[in-house]
């Protein structure tokens, strides 16, 4: 791929409204361009990036304040050591960092950076498709900086290491190569390939903090494309690295998400697909070690080894209140798994519609009627939205008749 011209790229930055607003407020920040992934997908005239990141070289400080201001957005976070800022404006989200060159004291260790030229930037980078820049500033809009053999590489679809010891510097990016590799439908150099494959049977990953791994693990899980980018770990052994017991089973998460609603989390049914071999309390352990947060987690341990025992259940019921009796209590992202485990009838009839069947009486009605105030309001609401879902109560007469005969006589 031969670099397109300064004004070619300068018009399809303008083109595209995030892109348009970042220029224009780094317009007159010398020494400041786009980099990374946002560069390689304006290449690759690939739908528009939501996180984008600006290099500055200098102090990047001062052009994320002014960026904040014009953008009429608010600088959330400044990272000293790394000479880093982030800027969130309505949709978009900017992180500025200082152009820097860094050194890794030991495998796996965070690095050691110090303020760099933009070539020593893009020499920092993870693949080479990812070392692309291109200027922000006025009066060099468009003009395009690429590590060498960057375009060669995304005209041929490579993903490539820039140097012998990428992984072992830092083992995430095992995860990214095969997050990128799923997404843009490239494949690795056979370097690459050789590496990484080196990387992991080294352990290179136990070399990392479970938080960094974890960190990956979501935005890998979180992709449209993460059943691929599993795939692509198993055939590297890169997700017996993750956990021994971690075996992602893409037919059955395919299966799941083809079942979850819309207020599900793709995410975490992807990883809960992939946990079915552990034991609760070491499942437990590792996703609070991968800081997941406690709903989460939750989730994920349900879905994972409980979901085998729903779907039991719900394949033995066959009235609709038999079947809210059971999946009510249970998250969308578990009742999805137990659907693909083989209650896929039950569990699409309840998620697709007898979960939204609401009573047209409250706990108030009940009360005003003389059931003192307890557990009886709570039965007599189960009894009365039972006989609507089994369509033997139609209108609020016949929910509260019911309601108060399933609650009892009030006391005296």
């Amino acid at each position: 791929m031969d670099a397109p011209p300064a004004s070619e790229l300068a018009a399809r930055l303008r083109a595209q409204p995030r892109t348009a607003r970042v220029a224009d407020a780094f317009a007159d920040v010398a020494g400041s361009h786009l980099v990374g992934g946002a560069v390689r997908d304006l290449l690759l005239e690939r739908a528009e990036p939501v996180d984008l990141d600006v290099v500055v070289e200098g102090d990047p400080a001062p052009a994320a304040r002014a960026a904040a201001e014009r953008l009429d957005g608010a600088l959330q976070v400044e990272h000293e050591r790394f000479g880093s800022a982030t800027v969130e404006a309505e949709d978009l989200r900017l992180d500025v960092v200082m152009a820097r060159a860094e050194s890794y004291p030991a495998p796996g260790a965070l690095p050691e950076v110090r303020p760099g030229s933009l070539e020593d930037d893009l020499a920092r980078r993870d693949f080479t498709v990812n070392a692309i820049a291109v200027a922000l500033t006025a009066s060099a809009l468009g003009t395009l900086h690429a590590y060498p053999g960057a375009l060669e590489d995304l005209d041929e679809r490579v993903l490539r290491v820039l140097h012998l010891g990428s992984f072992v510097d830092d083992p995430t990016r095992l995860l990214r190569l095969v997050r990128y590799a799923a997404r843009l439908d490239f494949e690795p150099d056979e370097r690459t390939d050789a590496l990484a494959r080196d990387a992991i049977a080294a352990g290179a990953l136990g070399t990392v903090s479970a938080a960094r791994v974890g960190d990956e693990l979501r935005l890998l899980v979180a992709e449209p494309t993460a059943l691929a980018a599993l795939a692509r770990a198993r055939a590297l052994e890169l997700h017996t690295a993750l956990h021994p017991d971690f075996d992602p089973r893409p037919d059955l998460a395919q299966r799941a998400l083809e079942l979850l609603p819309p207020d599900g989390r793709d995410d975490l049914v992807v990883l809960a697909a992939g946990c079915t071999r552990f034991e609760a309390d070491e499942l437990g352990g590792w996703l609070d070690a991968l800081e997941l947060t406690a709903a989460e987690r939750d989730t994920v341990v349900a879905a994972a080894l409980d979901a085998e025992t729903l779907a039991e259940q719900l394949r033995h019921a066959h009235r609709a209140s038999q079947i809210g009796a059971i999946a009510r209590a249970h998250p969308v992202e578990e009742l999805a798994v137990a659907g693909a485990l083989g209650a896929a009838e039950p569990v699409r009839r309840w998620l697709d519609d007898l979960r939204h069947v609401r009573l047209q009486i409250t706990g108030d009605d009940l009360l005003a009627a003389g059931v003192p105030e307890g557990p009886a309001v709570g039965v007599g609401l189960d009894a009365a939205l039972d006989a609507k879902l089994d369509g033997e109560a139609s209108g609020r007469d016949a929910e509260l008749r019911i309601a108060l005969r399933a609650a009892g006589p009030p006391p005296g």
